[in-house]
């Protein structure tokens, strides 16, 4: 199948070319206004003149003209960028803030955690979001979707991640639009009374009243977690051994309600409508009660981002089934991307369950017929097997370079997870719509809450089976930016040379294995002659890493390791060994000796002392020791009291010492 034949693939290609421009630089959003505005204007004059679309300068004013919405989309939809941005504001028209909660997020042991709409600041209306953290207390204080609370704001900035390759959650927010946080306690904020409800208040409302009425029922704790997953988006009581299981099973993305979910729902609600054909209008009824229901599912687990654009997709693909014209998948998933979503919102582009969920059903409309192909068993059952198989190994080839890149691992029992799980799915969820409607009604039978938990607790059995097989999963796979771009050329001239068999498509493909390869080559061999010294940050405890090459040596006195630290590490700088060692007093560096000063305050001294490391709150006068060794720079981990650290800061600042503190400049690199 020629994709590029098809027109809203083309403009699907350059929109999401323009936001890429858009991201990669800066642009004046009146100017792309204008020069949009113009280039579309431009495109009508040609249409007029020659009454022609097949044309070189229609096709290229035509490209140019969607490459400048794409930038102008992605520069107006960055909020800062806004003139009632609350950045915009000064110190002088200060006041208190009204903030407008729009999510809810998943508590920690610490904190509630949620994101908010600045609506207001004094008698200003104002734009933007922020993150709330309100810390645990005796008050218990929580907050719900549309509540609105008033507050007298200090703004922080989030952190960049303090380690070399942690996740940046800072980047993760500015791609959905926050850019600072808000941390109050519950006595900091005098909550509104009788805010204006919104539509995603209410869904938030009936979810919440749904899940109250499960958890009444005879429900076990992980089973009942993963149901609220399954059925209403919320993940937020799934036990995180269960999680583990589903994610090493490669079975994650059943416990988020997304494109799948959706795809067999629409299918479900098809099957049963399917004698509505036969009467009149019957095809017409038919699209309209699929629309309502799959919206109706989307309001009940509460419209979240992943949920709005799964149900708009299939919307589009219900009314291909109305028109009776289901090969043009490919045309209403290019629609549903660039009319519905990226246009609207260019931001998802850059979120990972957007990427995947596309790249997963972009990969089932292209590869499935191509596997299907291969084999057409005569007995239904094992037709139907077969089928799905295809489906299951279609979609993690398109999810495969995505998940390398941002997950590094990779389940090899997938397609047994997806055999078990998938082919039961649209029973669970239409039992499961079952069982909500009934337990809202108070008539839940026990027996039939009884067997739904037994097929979810099965479920979860199997799940964890699966997961158990360790030797079949791969983990700490390095992956990095270039290999992701090679892997998805690679995988689709492969996809291209099986469809048709050609000397000039096998070529290509074996040329960009090659290129595949020897970029891999090319980046061990670089790591391989890469050194470094690293003070890395935790709490409570001292870090140090010494790299040659890909050997790692993990230099500390404490087994309270942080393991993430070190495997995040080791999966981006594509470190083959890691020895263990206690950490000594001192080390030699290039230009001099970095001494290490730890809780007994003990050292020697020496002329050639160039850093000193305070690790465990040295009981030391600073003064008096920077007058005696005279070091170049100092240096702090996250061992040490934050009261220790804001005096010796001072104390280097008198005596003109940099000093660096792990905690809020991040891991220190030895040069």
């Amino acid at each position: 199948m020629k994709l590029l034949a098809f027109i809203p693939i083309k403009l699907t290609l350059l929109l999401i070319l323009g936001i890429l421009i858009g991201h990669f630089f800066s642009f004046n959003p009146v100017h792309l206004l204008i020069n949009t505005i113009t280039l579309f204007i431009l495109l009508s004059a040609v249409f007029i003149l020659e009454r022609k679309t097949n044309t070189r300068l229609f096709g290229f004013i035509a490209a140019i003209a969607f490459i400048s919405l794409g930038i102008y989309s992605y520069t107006s939809a960055q909020l800062q960028n806004r003139a009632n941005h609350y950045t915009k504001i000064t110190s002088q028209e200060g006041g208190a803030w009204t903030l407008k909660i729009n999510e809810v997020l998943k508590p920690n042991h610490y904190s509630h955690r949620y994101f908010a709409t600045v609506k207001s600041i004094g008698d200003k209306k104002i734009s933007g979001s922020l993150l709330i953290t309100i810390p645990n207390d005796s008050t218990n204080t929580t907050l719900q979707v549309d509540d609105e609370f008033l507050t007298f704001a200090n703004i922080q900035a989030i952190n960049e991640p303090l380690n070399p390759h942690q996740f940046n959650y800072k980047k993760y927010l500015e791609n959905i639009g926050v850019y600072h946080q808000l941390r109050i306690s519950s006595s900091q904020f005098i909550k509104v009374e009788k805010p204006k409800t919104t539509l995603f208040g209410i869904a938030s409302k009936v979810r919440n009243h749904i899940i109250d009425k499960l958890k009444k029922e005879n429900f076990g704790t992980d089973e009942l977690g993963v149901i609220q997953a399954l059925l209403l988006g919320q993940r937020s009581d799934i036990s995180e051994e269960t999680y583990t299981n589903y994610q090493k099973a490669g079975a994650v993305h059943i416990l988020a309600v997304s494109g799948l979910h959706i795809g067999i729902l629409l299918l479900l609600i098809q099957f049963l409508l399917s004698p509505l054909r036969h009467i009149p209008k019957g095809r017409t009824i038919i699209l309209i009660l699929s629309v309502l229901f799959l919206w109706g599912f989307a309001f009940l687990a509460g419209l979240s981002a992943s949920i709005i654009r799964a149900t708009t997709m299939f919307t589009f693909v219900a009314y291909a089934l109305y028109l009776n014209r289901p090969s043009n998948s490919f045309n209403i998933l290019a629609l549903s991307i660039l009319f519905i979503l990226l246009f609207i919102n260019p931001n998802l582009l850059f979120q990972v369950g957007f990427q995947m969920s596309y790249a997963a059903v972009f990969a089932i409309l292209w590869i499935f017929p191509l596997l299907k192909k291969l084999w057409f068993p005569k007995n239904k059952f094992v037709r139907y097997f077969w089928q799905l198989l295809c489906v299951s190994i279609a979609a993690q080839l398109g999810v495969l370079p995505i998940s390398l890149f941002y997950f590094h691992q990779f389940p090899g029992l997938f397609f047994i997870s997806n055999l078990i799980i998938v082919p039961a799915l649209g029973i669970i969820l239409g039992m499961g719509i079952l069982v909500i409607f009934l337990s809202l009604l108070n008539w839940l039978p026990t027996q039939l809450a009884w067997f739904y938990n037994g097929i979810i607790n099965v479920m979860n059995n199997l799940i964890g089976w699966v997961a158990k097989q360790e030797s079949f999963i791969f983990s700490s796979i390095s992956f990095d930016f270039g290999q992701l771009i090679l892997s998805i050329i690679m995988i689709v001239l492969f996809i291209k040379a099986c469809s048709l068999i050609s000397y000039k498509r096998i070529a290509l493909f074996l040329i960009s294995l090659i290129c595949f390869q020897s970029y891999t080559s090319f980046q061990k061999l670089e790591a391989s002659k890469a050194t470094e010294a690293i003070v890395l940050h935790q709490t409570k405890n001292s870090i140090l890493f010494n790299r040659s090459g890909r050997h790692l040596s993990i230099l500390s006195n404490s087994t309270d390791m942080a393991n993430n630290l070190i495997l995040d590490y080791q999966t981006a700088e594509r470190i083959k060994s890691i020895r263990f060692d206690s950490l000594k007093n001192s080390y030699s560096l290039k230009n001099g000796t970095l001494l290490i000063l730890d809780s007994t305050g003990i050292y020697f001294k020496s002329e050639s002392i160039e850093k000193i490391l305070l690790t465990q709150s040295p009981r030391i006068n600073l003064k008096r020791f920077i007058d005696s060794i005279k070091p170049k720079e100092i240096i702090a981990d996250g061992s040490n009291y934050r009261s220790y650290i804001e005096r010796w800061r001072l104390t280097c600042l008198k005596n003109k010492i940099p000093f660096h503190y792990t905690g809020e400049k991040g891991a220190y690199y030895f040069e």
